[in-house]
């Protein structure tokens, strides 16, 4: 069994779902070492956004139409990134916060444009995984909160990379949580 090697990920788009939406931005980094990263932004699959989406990112759809990589070019940039970081004998995990919805568009757009995705089919959520360690109901497992309780002084801004490594602070953070729950209670599970 390989062990995992973990990546946060972080991505912005023009709406809710994938397909009918197009995929505008990708940051990603390692959890253990955030300056190692990787970053672009795609031309977009159609005009159709959701004006929502787009004031939140602040992108402009005729500028990625311009000036974004061909969303092949980028997804096989980005499985090379994650070929090149993430050592023969380990897992690759992609990690990231509300995985599901990030998952969805990285998930569908590597196997619209390279038949595979390098992660494999499943995700870890940070969400899910500190409402499972700090012990709380799903409405206080959001970042506003986790960065109250593990005094993690990055935000998030909307910027794919940005937003990548604050994940990537959460989820260390969240992890020696874990750690040090178990030196104080015991282990409960492997």
């Amino acid at each position: 069994m390989k062990e995992e090697f973990f990546i946060s990920v972080d991505i912005e788009t023009s709406g809710p779902v994938p397909g009918l939406y197009s995929l505008l931005s990708i940051g990603a980094c390692l959890v253990e070492d955030d300056q190692e990263a990787f970053e672009c932004q795609l031309k977009p699959l159609s005009m159709h956004a959701d004006p929502k989406a787009l004031e939140v990112t602040g992108f402009s759809l005729d500028q990625l139409a311009r000036d974004g990589l061909e969303p092949a070019v980028a997804m096989e940039r980005f499985a090379a990134w994650v070929d090149q970081v993430a050592p023969l004998t380990f897992t690759p995990v992609f990690v990231g916060l509300n995985a599901g919805f990030d998952w969805s568009f990285v998930n569908y757009y590597f196997h619209s444009y390279l038949g595979k995705n390098p992660f494999g089919f499943a995700p870890l959520d940070i969400k899910a995984l500190y409402m499972g360690v700090a012990g709380v109901p799903w409405s206080r497992a959001k970042s506003s909160e986790m960065v109250k309780t593990l005094r993690v002084e990055a935000t998030g801004d909307h910027n794919a990379l940005h937003d990548a490594r604050f994940q990537a602070a959460l989820f260390r953070s969240t992890l020696k949580l874990r750690a040090d729950n178990r030196e104080r209670f015991g282990q409960i599970a492997p």
